[in-house]
């Protein structure tokens, strides 16, 4: 049913491919590799794969490669091309898409970008992430085994549920198998190409922290921090690390977080802060830190919170990822105190009262 050929994985195309296309495929063939042509097929028969998007976007290509013996056999005609949604495997759910009469080139991974012979009506085919779509070549015509090119498969085994043949096993019968109960025992050679929209991996966060009071604390007393976290975009910053710790002086710190525009951190907690927050693209979180100078406390008190995106997206400015908040003893102003800045009702004030201006002549 098959005969083992080394191939060169050339590509005929018709059509342009983008820099954001990704081919899904089950198959393991690479260039200058081995494959096996499959024979056995009659007219009306089908070869699938089932294959599944890693993103939302649109089904704009398939790719069949097809082989003759020696790689010498002139161009065929066969039936179709068909696109289906998923169905329950191996039988595929509706026609979403069909190329009709696709023309095929010997030792070459076939394309087709079209649903017609002119190149006039682009295949594109709207794809969720995550959905299976089924691709199934249809012959036009029983095969020669040993002569005629057919489809191949690869050498490494055949995956479960991903391969299916539409096989007649009695005259004018046609039923859908998976392809292993078949005998087939590698993945078909047959793709889809979906173009993925570019998504960027740059999050621009930034950190800010405020105090109150502002100007300095005073010893004993409460302080408060407010420490914002916020997420420029365009990507998501999922996973980024978050770390304060306190100044000893800081005692017995609590804090509750709060978020918009979708981010998420835990609702509050004691002591330092060490943890990872999620932050969508437009979103952040505000945290409140609240607790107490230490009675003692002389010198300049300095508080840093930092924020540090995961290793899969890129912070395109490093300069505002932290904030540091320094503090000084509030200054003792007595200038004015009780006594000096307002009299009692005893308090007597003195006035120099100018006299009148007179006029006096020396003695001769």
């Amino acid at each position: 049913m098959g005969r083992l050929v080394p191939v060169a994985v050339a590509l005929a195309l018709a059509g342009t491919a983008s820099a954001t296309e990704v081919t899904l495929k089950n198959d393991s063939l690479t260039d200058f590799g081995s494959a096996v042509i499959v024979w056995g097929f009659v007219a009306g028969e089908k070869a699938a794969s089932w294959l599944t998007s890693p993103c939302e976007g649109n089904l704009v290509a398939v790719q069949v490669f097809w082989r003759s013996p020696n790689g010498l056999a002139g161009e065929v005609i066969h039936e179709s091309i068909d696109i289906h949604r998923a169905g329950s495997f191996p039988g595929p759910g509706e026609l979403a898409a069909q190329i009709l009469g696709p023309v095929l080139n010997d030792n070459v991974l076939n394309e087709w970008r079209y649903l017609d012979e002119n190149n006039a009506i682009p295949l594109s085919v709207p794809v969720s992430a995550g959905e299976t779509v089924i691709v199934a070549f249809t012959f036009a015509e029983d095969l020669t085994a040993g002569v005629d090119p057919s489809v191949v498969r690869d050498t490494d085994g055949i995956q479960a549920q991903r391969n299916a043949l539409y096989a007649r096993l009695t005259p004018g019968v046609f039923q859908w198998f998976d392809a292993s109960a078949l005998g087939v025992t590698g993945d078909w050679v047959i793709r889809a190409v979906v173009d993925c929209p570019i998504v960027s991996s740059e999050a621009d966060v930034s950190v800010t922290m405020t105090s109150d009071p502002v100007d300095g604390y005073v010893a004993g007393e409460p302080l408060e921090y407010t420490i914002v976290v916020a997420n420029a975009g365009p990507a998501n910053a999922s996973g980024t690390t978050l770390v304060d710790i306190f100044p000893a002086a800081y005692q017995v710190p609590t804090w509750t977080c709060t978020t918009s525009g979708g981010a998420t951190c835990p609702a509050g907690g004691s002591g330092n802060i060490t943890g990872t927050v999620n932050l969508p693209a437009d979103s952040q979180i505000e945290i409140v830190v609240n607790g107490t100078v230490a009675p003692d406390s002389t010198a300049t008190l300095s508080n840093t919170v930092t924020a540090v995106v995961s290793s899969s997206v890129t912070d395109p400015d490093g300069s505002n990822n932290s904030a540091t908040l320094d503090l000084d003893p509030a200054i003792d102003d007595t200038i004015f105190a009780d006594g000096f800045e307002s009299a009692g009702p005893d308090f007597q004030v003195a006035r120099l009262v100018p006299r009148p201006a007179t006029s006096e002549r020396r003695p001769d």
